[in-house]
């Protein structure tokens, strides 16, 4: 396991970020009874996974190369 390199990469770490932002939007919006911001939380939430496939799509992501020793 030292030697797999799975999530260490800009993408993994901006999709990742972007996503826990949306997950605690969407859930401080049931804390306060807010419906309408719970569903802009959960957007930004599958953002987050958008965005983290487009950047590895754009070669922040991990090399094909590292993916086949896996």
């Amino acid at each position: 396991m030292a030697g797999n390199n799975h999530g260490h990469t800009t993408a993994a770490w901006t999709g990742v970020t972007i996503c826990f932002i949306g997950f605690l939007v969407a859930g401080a919006a049931v804390v306060i009874a807010q419906p309408m911001l719970m569903w802009v939380g959960v957007a930004v939430c599958l953002l987050g996974g958008v965005v983290g496939k487009a950047m590895s799509m754009a070669g922040l992501g991990q090399p094909h190369e590292a993916r086949k020793k896996s």
